[in-house]
């Protein structure tokens, strides 16, 4: 008895575009070419997504949806602010490093992908900052941080910290002493945030 066929879903879609990807590059790869791997017409892909863009568009969307929900968690965890902070910078780097290493072709597939779908990426790093920003709010609520804005001081953190999670950098994420850079940045972002109880005193004469 034949097996019965598996039902065409988005997903099934989004993971053979993948593939596809990995296989031929974004400049050669087709909706045929997806449509075959799949072993269904290239209309029925067109059924779930309506134009090639928007099969590119959504494919960038979940290979950045990956990392956006290994932050979250950190962001739902309780405990203390400072350390769910480093924490979340921490993760980013890794997961940004572990995409690179582990899979340079797809990586670079990827980073083509997010020029042309800037949107996409758009809504990706205001998500990003909106976690930051989550993070330093619980940190000011605690009187760890003196911060009056976490909106600006996210966008601050996140812009400071560009040189490890932004892909025009990739090539030097596994420099000898890149992983001691890092830790350093992050003690002295961490160390400015905090709360300086004598910060507005008057010195005495």
């Amino acid at each position: 008895m034949a097996p019965t066929p598996q039902p065409l879903t988005a997903e099934r879609i989004l993971e053979a575009t993948e593939e596809v990807l990995r296989r031929y590059g974004p400049a050669k790869a087709t909706v045929v070419d997806v449509a075959r791997a799949l072993g269904v017409s290239h209309g029925s892909v067109y059924r779930h997504f309506g134009t090639k863009a928007e099969l590119r568009g959504a494919v960038t969307q979940r290979w950045l949806d990956r990392t956006t929900e290994v932050l979250a968690a950190i962001v739902a965890e309780d405990g203390d602010p400072e350390t769910r902070l480093r924490d979340w910078l921490t993760a980013l780097f890794a997961a940004k490093r572990s995409k690179a290493g582990a899979d340079p072709e797809l990586f670079a597939t990827y980073t083509v992908l997010t020029v042309e779908n800037g949107g996409v990426v758009g809504e990706h790093i205001a998500e990003l900052t909106d976690q930051v920003a989550q993070l330093v709010r619980a940190g000011a609520d605690a009187g760890a941080f003196a911060v009056t804005d976490p909106a600006t001081t996210a966008r601050a953190l996140f812009q400071a910290t560009g040189r490890f999670h932004d892909p025009v950098y990739a090539g030097e994420w596994e420099e000898p002493g890149a992983e001691g850079d890092f830790e350093a940045l992050v003690d002295l972002l961490l160390k400015g945030l905090r709360s300086r109880p004598d910060a507005g005193a008057v010195p005495s004469d």
